[in-house]
């Protein structure tokens, strides 16, 4: 207890912990807010298809951008440790890497997912016009994909080089943009939803350019030179790649359970399916704020880690945990007395609005229960543990998958109960590997002498 308290009054870390959080805290805020305009706007579009079809068909689209979002999780833990060693050389090329990846993977995976849409939506069981509308959605939405991976990876450099205020800024382009092209699209041009689809490409491409151009300055300013001659062998890319691959299956089961949330709502009517997309808009509200203290975990701890700072660590967890706990606590509030409001704001269709406030309680327990698995995900990612939150992972969508089966997912109770236990489990297995790594004294390795940092 005494070590906790200690580290807890370390106002330093207060201070680095507020200077990364703060900026990365409204960057992701900006995220569900697009989400909130999309689904906004499509709610007062005249059908309740239109809103079931934005909800479904970004549900689509989000299974291959959430999947390989590894391209900034494991930038930001590769790049932290880089600078921690003070190794410029190694994060021009961990840039390099990235930048690589994201532009090879979203070419193939927007290729990938044009021939398998009509399967994709057709499982979901949906009206035959929401369908239609979902196809025409995500038939624009795959040319943003790209440009999207790209500025996964420019996030993950920039928050590994602890400049969350650039990343600040990349998001708020991307997302500023979005939001004003939607209301010129849909309440300006009458495009409808072909118009949000347009508005989201258009806000991902114009923020892909602005991070390339910041990354070229922040490079510009770095010593070292990059590695072109060890990027061309497979014992560089090996360590990334490895990484990367576990944080893919990690990612992509995560996916799967978001995924089976959207398809299997709406096997229970258009409705409900909209209703419950209203509701993990909440919890993205919550998550990415909660997230902004997860992004100063991977960077401090990742930093400490490339140091060997095993001191620095701790006092990075306990404080970023500390105020990660108290905000869960305020958003829980939020979400019970302001909830109706919440939804209210969102749509104006009635049928909609009945459902959401039934499962309103779910909401607002979620923050309490989900903050443990976002705070513990910052501390393997900057430590590049991509095998430990691969299993986790998987033991919790196992028993989700359990529950669903048990259930029957009968009705949207069952859901909900399914996937507050996924949550739980998420941060319960974590705690158990972050300890038993802890009492093996494996967190924080020899200080890497600077400029030998070449496996990352």
């Amino acid at each position: 207890m005494t070590t906790l308290l200690e580290a807890w009054r370390h106002r330093p870390t207060h201070r680095q912990v507020w200077a990364l959080a703060t900026p990365m805290i409204l960057s992701n805020l900006t995220v569900p807010l697009v989400s909130l305009v999309d689904n906004t706007v499509a709610g007062h579009l005249p059908h309740t298809q239109d809103l079931a079809a934005v909800t479904v068909g970004s549900a689509v689209y989000q299974l291959p951008v959430w999947s390989l979002g590894f391209l900034r999780m494991g930038t930001t833990g590769f790049t932290a440790q880089a600078m921690g060693a003070g190794d410029d050389s190694a994060l021009r090329t961990v840039q390099v890497q990235a930048l690589l990846l994201a532009a090879l993977l979203g070419v193939l995976a927007a290729a990938g997912m044009v021939p398998a849409l009509p399967w994709l939506l057709g499982q979901m069981h949906a009206t035959p016009m929401m369908t239609g509308r979902a196809l025409d959605y995500l038939h624009l939405r795959l040319l943003g994909l790209p440009a999207a991976l790209l500025n996964y990876a420019l996030a993950g450099w920039f928050i590994g080089t602890q400049r969350t205020r650039t990343t600040l800024s990349l998001l708020l382009v991307t997302n500023l943009v979005n939001i004003i092209f939607n209301l010129l699209f849909v309440l300006g041009f009458g495009w409808g939803v072909p118009g949000i689809a347009l508005a989201s490409v258009g806000g991902e491409w114009c923020g892909a350019i602005y991070g390339l151009w910041r990354a070229s300055q922040v490079a510009g300013r770095l010593g070292g030179q990059i590695d072109w001659t060890a990027l061309r062998g497979w014992e560089h890319w090996r360590p990334l790649l490895t990484a990367n691959r576990d944080i893919f299956l990690r990612t992509l089961a995560l996916e799967a359970v978001f995924f089976s949330q959207s398809l299997l709502g709406a096997r229970l009517g258009d409705a409900t399916v909209a209703a419950n997309a209203l509701l993990l808009n909440g919890l993205m509200l919550a998550a990415f704020c909660l997230d902004g203290f997860a992004n100063a975990v991977e960077a401090l701890c990742g930093h400490a880690i490339g140091a060997g700072n095993e001191q620095a660590l701790r006092r990075a967890l306990v404080v970023s945990g500390g105020w990660a706990l108290l905000s869960s606590a305020v958003y829980a509030m939020f979400f019970t007395v302001a909830g109706r409001f919440f939804i209210d704001v969102q749509t104006n269709l009635p049928d909609v609005r009945q459902v959401a406030y039934t499962f309103l309680p779910w909401l607002a327990a979620l923050p309490l229960v989900g903050v443990w698995s976002y705070l513990l995900d910052g501390l393997f990612f900057g430590a590049t543990r991509g095998r430990e939150l691969r299993n986790s992972m998987l033991l919790s969508v196992a028993c989700y998958a359990l529950l669903i089966r048990l259930t029957h997912a009968q009705n949207n109770q069952a859901l909900w109960l399914a996937f507050m236990s996924f949550m739980a489990i998420r941060g319960a297995s974590l705690t158990w590997l972050g300890l038993r790594i802890h009492r093996q004294r494996g967190w924080v390795m020899p200080a890497t002498v600077p400029g030998t940092a070449q496996q990352y």
